[in-house]
This record gives C-alpha cells, sequence and structure tokens, in this order.
C-alpha cells in the first residue's frame, strides 16, 4: 500500500514521515481531513484511509488530528430556501417541514462529492461554520482496521457471515 503513488503524496502531504521514523513536529497539519462520498464506495474509501492511519500513523489519531467530513446524500430546495439532509429521515423531516400548500420542492440526491459545485461542496462540506466532522478516534481506525482485514483476508468464513449479517440491513444506492 505504501508504495502506491496517491499514498505516498498523503505521506509527503502531511509531513511527519511514517512507521517507527513519525515525528510530530515535523507535521504540516493538526487536523487532517477525509473527504470521500456519501455512498457505499466512499464508505468503503474511507475505510482504507482509515486502515492506513491506523496501521502507519496512528499518532496522528491518537492526537486528535484526523477527523472525517460528512457530506450531505440531499439538496432539498423550495423557492430560494435550501436545506441539506444527510440521512433518508432528515430528508424526509425536511420535505414535511418545507410543505406549503402547492409549493414545488426539489430534491437533488448526492452520489458523490463531484456532483456538487464548487460553492455547494464549500457551503456543505468544507466551510467551517457549516461543515460537519467526526473526529476519529482509535477505536474508530481499529475497527476500520479489523473490518478491511477480514473482508480482504484469506478466511472465508468470517466474510461470509459478516456479509449475510450486515446484508439485512444495508440499504442499497442504485
Amino acid at each position: 500500500m505504501i508504495e502506491h503513488e496517491e499514498v505516498k503524496k498523503l505521506i509527503s502531504a502531511v509531513g511527519a514521515e511514517i512507521g517507527d521514523t513519525i515525528n510530530l513536529e515535523k507535521l504540516r497539519y493538526h487536523r487532517v481531513i477525509i473527504m470521500t462520498d456519501a455512498d457505499v464506495d466512499g464508505e468503503h474509501i474511507e475505510t482504507l484511509i482509515l486502515t492506513f492511519f491506523y496501521r502507519h500513523l496512528p499518532d496522528i489519531i491518537r492526537n486528535g488530528f484526523l477527523y472525517v467530513a460528512i457530506p450531505p446524500l440531499f439538496k432539498l430546495q423550495r423557492g430560494k430556501e435550501v436545506r441539506y439532509a444527510y440521512s433518508d429521515a432528515e430528508r424526509d423531516t425536511a420535505m414535511l417541514e418545507l410543505k406549503s400548500g402547492n409549493a414545488t420542492i426539489g430534491v437533488q440526491r448526492y452520489k458523490g462529492l463531484g456532483e456538487m459545485n464548487a460553492e455547494q461542496l464549500w457551503e456543505t462540506t468544507m466551510n467551517p461554520v457549516n461543515r460537519i466532522l467526526k473526529k476519529i478516534n482509535i477505536e474508530d481506525a481499529e475497527e476500520a482496521d479489523q473490518v478491511f482485514t477480514m473482508l480482504m483476508g484469506d478466511e472465508v468464513p468470517p466474510r461470509k457471515h459478516f456479509i449475510t449479517t450486515n446484508a439485512i440491513t444495508a440499504e442499497l444506492d442504485i
């Protein structure tokens, strides 16, 4: 994984080296924010990145420098009023609150960050005033590492058990 070009760029950008050579005094940022799509693919990428930090840069997590940005799933608009929803339940609640007479409510489903224009991305996911960040702790990263190891490992029975157990509650993004 460390030989992957994008991972090399990440290590260089963070500036603290990795593994035994990590030096937090060289750390360029005291807030590293992971931004991925709000869909299943984005969650997979997030798990990969969390696993990388857990395995190679755990001190960044231990010192409270790692965060995950939570992008919205929906944009709801009635006239000039705009609301963002981060789940189906929030979307449904906002729809009820925005209903007024025969007013039309526009709903846009974001499949990824790339579907937002620069202004929407800033407004919802990057602007410190509005964004929602989840601070990652070592338990979050440890769980991601365990799931990654189990799903990508050689042992089939635990993977099959995980998939059949979690498929019941899975929400398909089609």
